[in-house]
């Protein structure tokens, strides 16, 4: 099976979305589905506004028609609400084609964080694009739950992984005093990383990840270390050298960092809202409080191991079977029809 999945985010974008996209297609390609990507890639793009170093793609429908002819999918999953999710949207309606489409990001909470727009507005509208959806993928029970109270149909659960053997535990010295407290994302107003970087902590607060917010917050908290973007071995190596993960985000529908800091042996400390909550449960892997310093300092006395073993059980195999049986379920279905409501549970896994 051929799988063509239309997305706003790619290389070199370093976030979640490009994460899970590119490991999932790895993971599925054993299991005899051929996964490929509709990119900014093939298109002229400009930068976002507030957001310099994000570009977004400028397509026509012409051209988005030709490229979805060239690739000749068996189905096509729409990733992201943005200009090239926009128009595979409109190619597929114009064609009575069925469609798949997931939820990775809050807008309504990252848009009216910039702009005096009603958070309603921003939920009507995103009902609008995925109401055509057969099946709209989300990462966690939770979401999935909220999501249908907010009148989207069609919700299944689409369970993100972690690469264990990328990021695991180790004897890792960054030179820096312990304990560490690290924070590992995109450097923005929307990720609260200020309700992190004004606890008084023992040791160094340390940042990975860039930003538009990065200089000035530098400039207020000379105290913290910014190390930028890091990829790869550079950023398992991060993870692999602190003591314990500060997710302070009130608004990511999972934060796939979790399962990479886990996967470290670091413990998580966060607010107990969507995404962390979901993420840990009633494991002991992580401290949620509404006071974020008293979770800081009760996630030093948990074990790495415990975080660890909580980790293994999260592979990117079992987030590719996932999807699979979610775009198989929904091409059984008459594209002209109603939607079918499906329930909110985590899918069989196939295979």
């Amino acid at each position: 099976m051929r799988v063509l999945v239309a997305t706003d985010a790619w290389h070199p974008q370093v976030n979640g979305v490009v994460r899970t996209l590119a490991m999932m297609a790895e993971a599925a390609r054993p299991l005899g589905v051929d996964v490929g990507f509709l990119t900014p890639q093939s298109f002229r793009t400009v930068a976002l506004p507030s957001y310099p170093d994000l570009r977004l793609a400028m397509p026509s429908p012409a051209t988005i028609a030709r490229l979805i002819g060239e690739a000749r999918p068996d189905s096509i999953h729409i990733a992201t609400e943005g200009p090239i999710g926009l128009l595979t949207r409109r190619y597929c309606r114009k064609r009575g084609l069925p469609f798949t489409t997931s939820f990775h990001t809050r807008f309504p909470e990252y848009i009216s964080a910039r702009l005096p727009i009603p958070e309603s507005w921003i939920w009507a509208a995103l009902r609008w694009f995925h109401g055509a959806s057969q099946a709209v993928m989300a990462a966690t029970p939770a979401l999935a739950s909220e999501l249908r109270v907010r009148g989207f149909r069609n919700v299944v659960l689409w369970p993100r992984g972690v690469d264990t053997n990328q990021f695991y535990p180790r004897a890792i010295d960054l030179g820096l005093p312990r304990p560490v407290f690290l924070s590992v994302g995109r450097v923005a107003v929307e990720k609260n990383l200020e309700a992190f970087l004004g606890l008084d902590l023992p040791g160094t607060k340390l940042i990975v990840g860039d930003g538009p917010a990065r200089a000035g917050l530098a400039r207020k908290y000379p105290r913290a270390v910014f190390l930028g973007a890091r990829q790869g071995e550079e950023l398992a190596e991060a993870y692999a050298g602190a003591d314990v993960f500060v997710f302070p985000s009130r608004t990511d529908t999972f934060g796939l960092v979790l399962l990479e800091a886990l996967a470290s042996g670091l413990p998580v400390a966060a607010f107990p809202v969507t995404g962390p909550r979901d993420v840990i449960g009633s494991a002991p892997v992580g401290s949620l409080n509404e006071d974020l310093q008293v979770a800081c300092l009760a996630a030093l006395t948990i074990s790495p191991r415990a975080c660890r073993e909580f980790a293994a059980g999260h592979s990117w195999e079992a987030s590719a079977r996932a999807f699979i049986e979610n775009i198989a379920n929904a091409r059984s279905l008459d594209p002209k029809g109603e939607p079918v409501q499906f329930a909110v549970k985590a899918p069989r896994l196939i295979g």
